[in-house]
């Protein structure tokens, strides 16, 4: 047994310190043979007398006939007040490659990040105690990470060829908290929650310093910031049958997930992540070498200026009235120029934190001179060839108009604005 050091502290020290350290180096596969431990499965419990035994048992079985590598399983007790330690404390001794480890505080993402910052193991992962996860997914998870494929390994109740079993209420509330991640956070990977995950541990010595939490919200914290650091998130659909004696506080974890939620947002609105440092060095080399992904931004671009073309056109319809077409086109446009240049700084091209914000805004500013130039004079030849046009025959003017516009901005912004910047997602996560 080893009772667990203090972590390391965390805050913009951790950060700054990380933010100085070199891109990681590229990924290679493990060699084989391999004398020492290849896997390190840890397995976080909090007064767990009931699974335990029978979960380490069959985990412990189940890798001794189907696992090519030396491995080894670590029971994360955390802060147990039942008969979980002694329990633990004997599997230890009689199944080899068996250990236990002890905190003092409780939190499942405490537990992992101490026992994955402790582990020698080339490859770090963790499952949940009740194993609802089947234990045939363990090596499709952990394969592309001995290879050198992928950085992190997820397991995905959400994905094609998932089969899963569990209660309206979960099935609700999972999607609903993938699908606020996706609105907020704008990820990529399908099931942050699912207790099944791997990682290399050299991506995870430089992800465990920047990750704050130490509860639930870790999986969440620790995915996005690696997918926004363009590392490569390999997903596993898994057979999965819920738990009906879960003890976790559902309302709780939710409002602690939601604060975790904004306060990760904040930190990645303001630039306060040290991404450079866990970018890996093809990535950089692809950022420096290779121009951005066009469809995937194309895409993104669509989305943006389709909503503020109808910003737009609602603000034109509304101010048209009171100030006449041209005002009316010009203060429209110019508010959706603003909302078009932050949003597609943002979702398009990548660009986080304040830096360059200003001359971003600016640069947009000129595009936007163009798109009125483009528009006001389409509105002038309508009004020129008909000057009873009503309306209807305006806004079917301007839309015609806002697409020339729009392919014009989306060249100017590519080029000129936003010059070699990359989307996060062209790089990020790869699913299977």
């Amino acid at each position: 047994m080893r009772t667990a050091r203090r972590p390391a502290p965390t805050g913009r020290r951790t950060s700054e310190a990380s933010a100085s350290r070199v891109a990681l180096p590229r990924r290679a596969p493990l060699s084989a043979p391999h004398p020492d431990p290849v896997l390190d499965v840890v397995v976080p419990v909090h007064n767990e007398e009931n699974d335990l035994e029978s979960c380490v048992r069959r985990l412990h079985a189940h890798l001794t006939g189907t696992f090519p590598y030396p491995f080894r399983i670590t029971v994360a007790d955390n802060a147990s007040t039942d008969r979980t330690p002694r329990i633990a404390e004997r599997l230890a001794r009689e199944l080899p490659g068996t250990q236990w480890l002890r905190l003092a505080e409780k939190g499942r993402g405490r537990a992992l990040h101490t026992a994955w910052s402790l582990s020698p193991a080339p490859v770090l992962a963790y499952l949940d105690v009740d194993l609802s996860t089947d234990l045939a997914a363990l090596l499709p998870l952990v394969a592309p990470l001995i290879s050198g494929h992928s950085d992190i390994a997820i397991g995905t109740r959400l994905a094609r060829g998932s089969r899963v079993v569990r209660g309206p209420k979960r099935e609700i509330i999972s999607r609903c908290y993938n699908g606020l991640l996706r609105g907020t956070l704008a990820v990529g990977f399908s099931d942050a929650q699912c207790g099944f995950k791997a990682v290399r541990r050299d991506v995870a010595e430089r992800l465990l310093p920047v990750v704050e939490d130490r509860e639930w919200f870790f999986d969440t914290e620790l995915l996005v910031i690696a997918e926004r650091a363009g590392l490569r998130i390999h997903e596993v659909p898994v057979d999965w049958v819920d738990d009906p004696d879960s003890r976790v506080d559902i309302l709780s974890t939710a409002l602690a997930d939601l604060r975790g939620v904004a306060r990760l947002g904040r930190a990645l609105t303001r630039g306060r992540l040290p991404l450079a440092a866990l970018r890996r060095a093809e990535t950089l080399d692809e950022a420096a070498g290779l121009p951005p992904a066009l469809v995937p931004q194309l895409l993104r671009f669509a989305a943006v200026g389709t909503a503020c073309t109808l910003l737009h056109l609602v603000l034109f319809g509304v101010l048209r009235p009171a100030a006449g077409a041209q005002a009316a086109n010009a203060l429209a446009l110019l508010a959706g120029a603003v909302a078009n240049t932050a949003a597609n700084r943002r979702l398009t091209f990548g660009v986080r934190g304040r830096d360059g914000a200003l001359r971003h805004h600016l640069k947009g500013l000129v595009a936007f001179l163009a798109g009125l130039v483009l528009t006001g004079g389409s509105l002038a030849v309508l009004h020129r060839a008909a000057p009873g046009a009503g309306s209807r025959a305006e806004l079917l003017t301007l839309v015609t108009a806002n697409l020339a516009a729009t392919l014009l901005r989306f060249l100017l912004l590519r080029a000129w604005v936003f010059p070699g910047h990359r989307s996060r997602r062209t790089t990020g996560s790869s699913a299977s």
